[in-house]
């Protein structure tokens, strides 16, 4: 059996790429704004060593210059784990990751006093290597816990963290002005790095809450159209169904007398309850016919509502069309936008019509692909559904590969259509 390892490694480099596009857009933001967070956390080993490279920092002794590289990969482990943790705590996932927060200031605090305390560079440098290379510690620690906690509990923290690094820097052999100037620059950073990851969290939070909102508008939507349906059948059936137990009350009353009125009652009733089966057909009839105009002009409210801008061409033969043509166009622009809100991240969407040679062709194009997945694969639902709706009326519907980023479908319907009623269920 021949072999073919380079298919084999194709399809594992391409599995997390589908993995990411079956991904929606409030997990494609919230993966890259974590993974960017931390990420962040690499750069602090690296300005350590930045900071140590140099000649000043080559003054440091071997010892101290073990300890700062320690402390700077230990803070950097806890700093990842303290991002994901406090994350989850602002999303509502999990509760305050008090442990890890105080783990977090404890590495923080014990490995700027143990290194500053017990190994300064001795250097001419105003600033000493260490001071620099361990101050980015208390930098780094402060951004998963401005996500963790309030606002109004992370500036007594920060300000806290801040004085009880100030004596381990006088320890060290700084100036008292050195040491203010030191800690005034690492509390504008980390101000900074806070007010950063701060406004990460919250963006990730916002891109959910739209998700979220975008959802529970297509669900009050169908809420809404249930509760019209529900109230024209209660309109319609509530006064029939009244009458026709009051009548059959009094043919029973009248039969028991024997009275030959009571067949004439028994008449009315049926005339009633043919009457209520015609008015529930015409009540559903109406609620599943799809008029071509209306259904365009709500797909284009809907997806200009979602943030994907619409573009209509229906030509001049559109209101022209047959009314069951139009009704049954009508479903597939309302399929295909339905299409597009729950499977794909289209930026831009086109429908247009043309009517030639006596069959009118519908294309719905958009810019999305369809990455969330295909549509509805079940009999009588998504574009399985609208096959079987096309081909009862001799229509045909088309969805060619995707190609250039975009995704097609065509719908084609002759015009010539016997003049029957739209099934109902």
């Amino acid at each position: 059996m021949l072999m073919h390892p380079s298919r084999g490694d194709d399809v594992d480099v391409a599995r997390p790429v589908r993995r990411w596009r079956a991904q929606g857009k409030p997990q494609r933001t919230e993966l890259f704004l974590r993974w960017s967070a931390y990420l962040a956390g690499v750069f602090q080993p690296i300005l350590v060593v930045g900071a140590l490279s140099g000649s000043a920092g080559r003054a440091v002794p071997p010892v101290a210059r073990a300890l700062i590289m320690v402390a700077a990969v230990a803070s950097t482990v806890v700093y990842v784990v303290s991002c994901r943790v406090a994350l989850a705590s602002y999303l509502g996932r999990r509760p305050r990751p008090t442990g890890w927060l105080i783990a977090s200031a404890l590495v923080m605090l014990g490995s700027f006093w143990s290194v500053l305390a017990t190994a300064p560079d001795g250097s001419s440098s105003p600033v000493p290597s260490s001071v620099t290379a361990t101050a980015w510690l208390a930098v780094f620690w402060f951004g998963p816990l401005a996500v963790a906690l309030p606002v109004r509990a992370c500036v007594p923290i920060g300000v806290l963290a801040l004085l009880l690094s100030a004596p381990a820097a006088v320890i060290g052999g700084l100036p008292a002005g050195t040491t203010a100037g030191l800690l005034v620059g690492t509390a504008v950073s980390m101000a900074v790095i806070g007010a950063t990851w701060r406004s990460t969290a919250w963006i990730i939070s916002v891109v959910w809450e739209l998700d979220a909102a975008r959802e529970a508008q297509s669900r009050l939507a169908v809420a809404e159209e249930r509760l019209r349906f529900s109230r024209d059948l209660h309109d319609v059936l509530g006064r029939n169904l009244t009458t026709i137990a009051l009548k059959s009350e009094l043919a029973v009353r009248l039969a028991r007398g024997g009275r030959a009125e009571a067949a004439d009652q028994m008449v009315e009733v049926q005339r009633i309850a043919q009457e209520s089966q015609r008015e529930v057909r015409e009540v559903v009839r109406g609620y599943r016919t799809a008029d071509l105009a209306a259904e365009v002009a709500g797909a284009r409210a809907v997806l200009r509502a979602a943030g994907v801008t619409c573009e209509i061409d229906l030509g001049p033969d559109a209101a022209a069309l047959p009314p069951l043509a139009q009704s049954v166009l009508g479903w597939v622009v309302r399929e295909a936008a339905t299409n597009v809100l729950r499977h794909s991240e289209a930026a831009s969407c086109a429908v247009r019509l043309r009517v030639s040679g006596g069959t009118a062709l519908l294309e719905v194009e958009n810019d999305g692909v369809g990455e969330r997945g295909g549509a509805a694969a079940a009999p009588g639902t998504g574009l399985v559904g609208l096959r079987e709706r096309l081909a009862a009326h001799g229509g045909r519907l088309t969805v060619p590969p995707a190609s250039g980023g975009r995704f097609r479908l065509a719908a084609s319907l002759p015009l010539d259509l016997p003049a029957l009623e739209v099934a109902a269920p």
